[in-house]
């Protein structure tokens, strides 16, 4: 193999596909990229057995050829050799060393043979749509906060996708949740999802998706099966395997009674939620107290190690005074997801779930929080 590219061409694909190699694995060819260089292309590919990222970038190919080196190595050789310069990648005829050389920089790597490098064999996809990058950006950023990570109950280690028909027509939904809150949001069903599947995309797999969405009104390809997902995002293709199970029946802890209604300053309870919580104690569950009345909102924290907090905002509240708890950081997640001016709560009573929404009506967005004792 001999290819010359140049270096930030390089050094963003590396940058894509090294984040899925493991840095601890028992498999050494699974700590290496697969690259292939062809037809004006250096193809760089890396997989964890989970999530295969491809990606192919422009470049003079003197001799083709395929190989695999260390993928964190390269990746690091390649960051800090100069910007724009121009970086000749070279194997010798047994193809057991690699050298990189850009300037006066010489580096010489061990290879691995290319046979054993595992393939994520992508099947028979049953459905294939196309969805802009602001949408799927959307339902990520609304409900990633809220997948779990405890692996005993692993149905719930990642973002739930369903389509799902309402009055004004076929939606796509993503629902999240670790049992202490739920995150919950929609958009418009592409053409030529209807009737997917129902999946569990892995917590890995969300994350790298979302480092790889561009400009909002990026097309991304999206094909799935029952065990599969591919993303195509510009130049990159991401397949991922997909978390079997059964996603629970979380259209049941959505309270569907809920009348006590709360308006506040969205901006000032996230500043205020935060300074409280200051001294709370982990050993609490950094809990903070909300006490509700009229027109009236007290959030206090006790900590009998270091002392009390306590902060006062004004809300928009017309129903009979009570107190309930939360978690400060659970809380806080939600509130950042809240893009209006005003966050609205509705209560049922001290016991019970609390949704949280935001007073634009156009953002379809629901969280659900879990309260603590106090």
């Amino acid at each position: 193999m001999k290819v010359t590219l140049e270096r930030n061409h390089l050094l963003k694909s590396l940058g894509h596909v090294h984040r899925v190699v493991e840095r601890r694995t028992t498999y050494p060819i699974l700590s290496n990229v697969l690259i292939n260089a062809h037809d004006g292309q250096l193809e760089l590919r890396a997989t964890d057995l989970d999530i295969e990222i491809t990606e192919s970038v422009p470049a003079m190919v003197g001799v083709a050829g395929t190989t695999t080196v260390p993928a964190h190595t390269l990746y690091e050789i390649v960051r800090k050799l100069a910007d724009g310069a121009e970086v000749n990648l070279e194997t010798d005829g047994t193809n057991e060393q690699m050298t990189i050389t850009s300037g006066r920089s010489n580096f010489n790597l061990t290879c691995l043979a290319p046979d054993g490098f595992p393939d994520l064999k992508s099947g028979d996809f049953s459905h294939k749509f196309t969805l802009k990058a602001g949408a799927l950006k959307n339902l990520i950023d609304c409900t990633q906060f809220a997948i779990s990570t405890e692996e005993t109950r692993y149905y719930l280690n990642g973002i739930f996708f369903h389509t799902m028909s309402e009055d004004e027509g076929v939606i796509l939904r993503a629902v999240a949740t670790d049992g202490h809150r739920l995150a919950r949001a929609e958009t418009e069903a592409p053409q030529g999802s209807e009737g997917m599947p129902s999946i569990i995309v892995p917590r890995k797999t969300v994350a790298e998706v979302q480092k790889l969405l561009g400009d909002d009104d990026q097309d991304i390809g999206v094909e799935l099966s029952d065990s599969k997902i591919r993303f195509e995002l510009g130049g990159v293709v991401l397949l991922s395997k997909l978390i079997e199970g059964t996603y629970p029946n979380y259209e049941g802890v959505i309270p569907k009674d809920n009348d006590k209604r709360l308006a506040v300053d969205r901006n000032a309870l996230k500043q205020a939620v935060d300074r409280v919580s200051t001294i709370a104690s982990d050993r609490g569950g950094k809990a903070v107290k909300l006490g509700l009345s009229e027109g009236l909102l007290e959030l206090s924290v006790t900590n009998p190690d270091h002392g009390t907090a306590r902060e006062e905002l004004p809300i928009e509240f017309e129903h009979e005074g009570f107190e309930i708890g939360f978690n400060a950081r659970y809380l806080l997640d939600i509130i950042e997801q809240v893009h209006s001016e005003q966050a609205i709560f509705m209560f049922s009573d001290s016991g019970s779930p609390t949704i949280v929404q935001s007073e634009d009506e156009a953002d379809r967005a629901l969280y659900i929080l879990m309260p603590m004792r106090v």
